[in-house]
């Protein structure tokens, strides 16, 4: 009797990566600068609007970010195509050679290696592609990769920016409306973390620990230099 067999291995996409990268520091920089202003100002509108400049300024600066992450990426894998395909042309049996020392590490007999390397050059497409992923271990982006990057990363960045600032919209003062924001904050980087470490495969409890702590250290510390310098400045 046949069963089927499937492997549950987690696809590491481009967009989730985006995704945790803004969310982890729209959650984190302005919780720490709106807690950081809470122990030093006493009124919302403050927290406020430095918290909305920050999240603008920050999305903005992060989705720069992996705009030229992305392009980065775009433009060199190009180039270094471009730079295969130029060397197969001028040094093919260097190239060759290349191929052999790739299959080398997989035990493979002389006779078969020959043999796959003959074969594969017959097709420059085909010998360069393998050249570009075994031999560099490069992948082709896609053309909108730096775009949707930005896009991603600031858009997580503002969602996630917003949950620690959306506590002083409703609340009379700083030091109320930061009790509101620690609270919820602290939920949402308990459930970030838990389901980010689940998709990643790590184990998801010790990972929601770990990134609600680093949240919770960044804006106590800022809340504490605050308090500190506003002390000084009296």
């Amino acid at each position: 009797m046949h069963h089927s067999h499937s492997e549950d291995h987690f696809q590491g996409s481009d967009t989730i990566r985006d995704l945790v990268i803004g969310m982890s520091d729209g959650l984190t920089v302005p919780f720490a600068l709106t807690a950081g202003l809470s122990g030093a100002v006493s009124t919302n509108t403050i927290v406020i609007t430095a918290g909305i400049a920050e999240i603008i300024a920050g999305s903005i600066a992060m989705g720069l970010g992996g705009y030229l992450a992305g392009k980065t990426e775009y433009d060199h894998y190009f180039a270094e195509l471009k730079r295969e395909y130029d060397e197969v042309e001028r040094v093919p049996e260097r190239e060759k050679q290349e191929i052999e020392e790739i299959l080398d590490g997989y035990g493979i007999s002389e006779r078969v290696k020959k043999e796959f390397v003959n074969e594969l050059a017959v097709d420059k497409k085909k010998w360069v592609e393998f050249m570009m992923k075994f031999e560099l271990c490069l992948e082709e982006p896609a053309a909108s990769r730096a775009r949707n990057s930005a896009m991603t990363i600031a858009g997580a960045y503002v969602v996630g920016g917003m949950v620690p600032l959306s506590s002083y919209f409703f609340t009379s003062t700083p030091v109320h409306g930061l009790y509101y924001s620690a609270g919820v904050t602290v939920v949402a980087l308990l459930l970030f973390g838990y389901f980010k470490s689940k998709a990643t495969g790590q184990k998801p409890l010790p990972g929601a620990l770990k990134t609600m702590l680093i949240g919770a250290l960044a804006a106590t510390a800022a809340f504490v230099i605050a308090r500190l310098v506003s002390s000084i400045g009296a």
